[in-house]
């Protein structure tokens, strides 16, 4: 069963990866935890996902105050877990989260041009691209109900 734990002393130092091959669309472990400290003042939320005892990924969601928004901005289930549902899974976990926070009606992320399976695992939870981008990081936002 799939279920998330926020990153704590005792979770951080979990050993977690994405194939090689994969390096350059997604944020290692170590940025991630950056990142959350870095948007610690934006409410950020790190967390370890859990297939029972088995840690198989990372994921963090922050906010966007100025465009009253959510980030759901860093994500990635660990190589040897990879297509087995979980990212999927977890990922509806972290939206249900977000929506149930309740402060912003909107959820923005970005994926990597040529990242078709991120693409496709966003596009199955409601995002659609908005027509933007930055460099090769395309823009998909969700409106929440």
């Amino acid at each position: 069963m799939i279920h998330l734990e926020a990153v704590t002393p005792d979770n951080w130092r979990t050993d977690l990866h994405v194939r090689e091959d994969q390096r350059t669309f997604v944020a290692d472990r170590t940025c991630i935890l950056a990142r959350a400290w870095a948007y610690r003042e934006s409410r950020s939320h790190a967390f370890i996902i859990y297939n029972e005892d088995t840690p198989v990924g990372m994921a963090m969601y922050r906010d966007i105050e100025d465009m009253e928004a959510y980030a759901f901005d860093q994500f990635f289930i660990d190589e040897r877990y990879q297509g087995q549902g979980y990212g999927l899974e977890a990922a509806r976990q972290i939206m249900k989260l977000i929506e149930e926070d309740g402060r912003y009606k909107k959820v923005y992320l970005c994926y990597i041009d040529g990242d078709v399976a991120a693409k496709n695992l966003y596009e199955k939870l409601g995002f659609h691209e908005t027509g933007e981008a930055d460099d090769d990081e395309i823009l998909m936002l969700k409106q929440l109900d």
